[in-house]
């Protein structure tokens, strides 16, 4: 994994943080975290996005934080388990997986521009 896909998988875990400080912040110093985890989130993505196909970076940014909310409104704060949901959250990520296997291999594919040449 280089660099830019650990700042997306670092920004998406961190997405999950900010996701679950909207709902459960309750003085200034969480909401202060919150908007912390915001910006460094965002951050993160912002610089991944310099360098990968910004499509899939937020496919997969939004996977990640997607399906980590979902995980841990249900461990850690009480949600209701339902298996529907968690199939629904594994087909989300085979996709989001899939989208950055298919980028990972166009970026093989590419050769690399150098200079302006070919």
């Amino acid at each position: 994994m280089n660099r830019n896909w650990l700042y997306v998988f670092v920004g998406g875990i961190i997405e999950i943080v900010w996701v679950s400080g909207l709902k459960h912040a309750s003085n200034a110093w969480e909401w202060a975290l919150t908007g912390l985890a915001i910006v460094i989130s965002f951050g993160l993505i912002i610089a991944a996005a310099k360098r990968l196909p910004v499509g899939t970076v937020y496919a997969v940014f939004t996977g990640i934080g997607t399906a980590g909310t979902v995980l841990t409104e249900m461990l850690l704060f009480g949600e209701p388990f339902r298996l529907a949901k968690m199939l629904l959250i594994g087909l989300l990520l085979c996709g989001v997986i899939g989208l950055k296997l298919v980028t990972d291999q166009q970026e093989k594919q590419e050769p690399q521009v150098k200079g302006g040449a070919v």
